[in-house]
Formats: C-alpha cells, structure tokens, sequence
C-alpha cells in the first residue's frame, strides 16, 4: 500500500491535517519517529454501486499518511534526520502555514532546499564510494555500471546544487540505478496550504501557483472543529463559515491522483470494493492487487466501464450492449473499470 508522507515546517499546522485526514489524534509521544494513519478514499461510484448490488461488505480504497517531525527554521542540522523518516513514503505533502501571513512561495522554497540538501548529501557520500570502486581493478561490466552510476549520481548532484530537480527527467534504468536511495526531491510533491478561517474560499497567492500550480487549500482546523459539533448544528455554522462540501473529501482525492492512483472495482453480493492501481498499470498488475496468485494464473479480465454499466443498468445488459468485454494481459486498466478476473486453477 501507498504511504504518503506529511511534511513542513515546525508551527505549519501539519500534524492537525494529519488528524484532519485521518481521525487519528497525534501522538507526542511518537513525533520523532512519525506516526501512521489510514484515511478511506470518498468514492460516489463505490457508493453508487454498493447501491446497486447491496453487498453484505464495501470497502474502499485506502491511503496511508506518515505524519514525521515538523522541520526546525532556526537550527537546520536536524532537518535531514527529520527528512529520512520520509524516504520510505511514496509521495509528500507539504503542509504550508496559511493562518500566519507569511510568504507561503518563500515557506515552499525553503522547503524545497531542505530536501535538495539532505538528497545532495545522500547522493555525494554515493558518488564518493562509487569513486573509489574506480580507482580498483574491476571487472569490465562492473566497471561499465560504476560508469554509468557514476554519470547519473553527477547529474543529480548537479541539479541538486541549484534545486532544480524537478525539471530533471531520468530514463529508466536511471531510475532504477537510484531508486533505492529513496531521493525525496523525486517524490511526487503535493502543496497543502493550511488556510485559517479568515481566508477560507480566498484564491492562492500568484506567486505560491507559479511554483506549485497544483496547489490545494483547506481549512484543516475548522473542519476538525465543525467535526464536533452536533450534527443539526453542523450545517448551519459551515454555512455562515462560507463552507461548501467537505474539503477533506476534495483534499484525499486530489492527493490520490496526484500519486499517479487510480481505481477498479469489484462487485457482488459479497462485497464491493475499490481497489487502488497505478496508472497505466495492466490488467496482470491490476489482477495482483486482489492476490498475488491471480497475477501469476491470469487467463483474461472481464471488464466493463463505470459509465458503460451504469447506463446498461445490470451486468445483464452491459453484455447484450457490447460493452462488457474480454481484455487480455496487455490491457491498460481504467480509471473506474469494473473487473472480474479469470485464473487458471
């Protein structure tokens, strides 16, 4: 399962989006060493179909949040032990303090320079060792991948100097050959502005966009708050709040398919399920999600999409439509794909 990874400055309101997302209180007692909660993934079409089927079970998709220690302004030689608990997540959220006045774009360059240098750091002790295997008699394809290693970890190291990772592109075998350091300016990136009650609804600073146009607010505290009101009360005060909708909802699905995520489901009287999958996966992967086994004894995938079945209105008449079909293992997988994997016993 997916991991991703709360992250800012200390006072940037990180560990209330934590609870906010997931209803899991932080714990003092954990901050150094980060703190994991799952949050379910808001789904209408899950609900839809769930609906439809009447399952004795729905379970949706799920995310991890890794909430880790707020980073320290004043005294930064922490700051890349404090990073390192994140290397084992597979995206960032960077909590900005939106309830302060600060320069948010300045909060996300700072930010964005402490990861550079704890990477830089990472990968120039790796250039040092892979330099000193050059100096050594060697054998000629072990010579050749130090070469190659040697290349890349130059270019990142170089692209990390002037914080430029970002517009850096690695082929894949680059990738692959640096993979395993877990590089957080190669994370996807996911910008969270913490806005405080006075500039809920208020567009994003133009400058905070240029650097990040993807960029999400949300109210984190006040929606916590709001939480524990009573329900018959509830509306009323996001109303006069100037609240519309659930931003948590928003907020979890954008976070979702900004870890390049999507979802296929599974139906039946039994249970309907929302399983998450890479996009761009095939159906041999999406098969995987639901055992390892399946993946390895894949025959074929009955598949119909979400918007086909619903106007068809049973499985019934997807196939009299034409649109319930068999794919094979080389078939990209569907945002939204209903599925029925077929195995070899």
């Amino acid at each position: 399962m997916d991991k991703v990874g709360l992250v800012g400055f200390s006072g940037s309101g990180k560990s209330t989006v934590f609870h906010w997302l997931t209803g899991v209180a932080p714990d003092p007692a954990r901050v150094q060493q980060g703190q994991t909660g799952m949050a379910k993934l808001p789904d209408p079409r899950l609900d839809r179909l769930s609906a439809l089927f009447h399952p004795k079970k729905t379970t949706p998709a799920e995310i991890a949040f890794l909430d880790t220690p707020g980073l320290d302004t004043a005294e930064r030689r922490d700051n890349p032990r404090r990073l390192g608990i994140l290397r084992e997540a597979n995206g960032l959220v960077v909590v900005l303090n939106g309830y302060s006045g600060g320069d948010l774009a300045d909060e996300l360059r700072r930010f964005r320079a402490e990861t550079a240098f704890a990477d830089l750091e990472i990968v120039t002790n790796r250039l040092s060792k892979v330099e000193a295997n050059l100096k050594k008699p060697r054998p000629a394809k072990e010579r050749e991948a130090d070469l190659n290693e040697k290349a890349v970890l130059e270019r990142l190291a170089a692209a990390l100097e002037t914080e430029s990772t970002t517009a850096m592109e690695l082929k894949p075998e680059e990738e692959k050959a640096v993979r395993s350091f877990q590089l957080l300016t190669l994370k996807p990136e996911i910008v969270l502005v913490n806005q405080g009650d006075a500039l809920v609804g208020q567009p994003l600073p133009a400058s905070l966009m240029a650097l990040a146009p993807t960029a999400l607010a949300a109210p984190a505290r006040l929606e916590l708050e709001l939480a524990e009101l009573p329900e018959a009360d509830r509306a009323a005060f996001a109303a006069d709040l100037g609240l519309t909708g659930s931003a948590r909802d928003a907020t979890l699905r954008a976070i979702f398919a900004a870890m390049g995520r999507i979802v296929f489901y599974t139906v039946g009287e039994d249970e309907c399920r929302a399983w998450p999958l890479r996009r761009g996966a095939d159906a041999v992967e999406g098969a995987g999600s639901l055992h390892t086994d399946f993946a390895k004894r894949f025959v074929r995938a009955e598949v119909v999409g979400y918007d086909d079945f619903l106007r068809a209105g049973s499985m019934k008449e997807a196939k009299a439509l034409g649109v319930y079909r068999l794919e094979g293992k080389t078939y990209i997988v569907q945002d939204g794909d209903i599925m029925h994997i077929l195995a070899s016993s």
